[in-house]
């Protein structure tokens, strides 16, 4: 089986020792991502929109997309903000809504306010 490893080049990558998705045995596996960048927004949309844009990404680059995802975990900080991502995650999964799970947790940094885990198969 081969083992093909993407990185996002996401700072807690090489500090945590992890990469951003793993590809094997024909399943993407995501890791659990939050916002990305030097200008990460204070809001939880604007966060949740980056963690899908980073996950859109990694779908890509492993040859598959939102349309693949069977199965997606939420981890949030308070879970009453949670709402407010709904239409996004609507737009990202579409006509092909994946099993779910939420969470309400502490996250790696305060600033953070959701952070998103998927795991999607290649398609045929």
């Amino acid at each position: 089986m081969a083992i093909r490893r993407i990185s996002s080049g996401g700072e807690y990558e090489a500090k945590v020792g992890y990469c951003r998705a793993v590809v094997a045995n024909g399943f993407v596996f995501v890791a659990g991502t939050c916002a990305q960048g030097d200008d990460i927004p204070d809001d939880i949309v604007g966060q949740c929109r980056s963690a899908l844009d980073a996950i859109g990404k990694a779908l890509v680059e492993a040859g598959a997309g939102f349309a693949d995802v069977v199965r997606v975990n939420y981890y949030l900080p308070d879970m009453s903000e949670f709402e407010q991502c709904w239409p996004l995650l609507v737009e990202a999964f579409g006509a092909n809504p994946p099993a779910a799970t939420v969470t309400e947790c502490n996250l790696i940094t305060p600033k953070d306010r959701i952070e998103i885990e998927v795991t999607a198969v290649l398609p045929e």
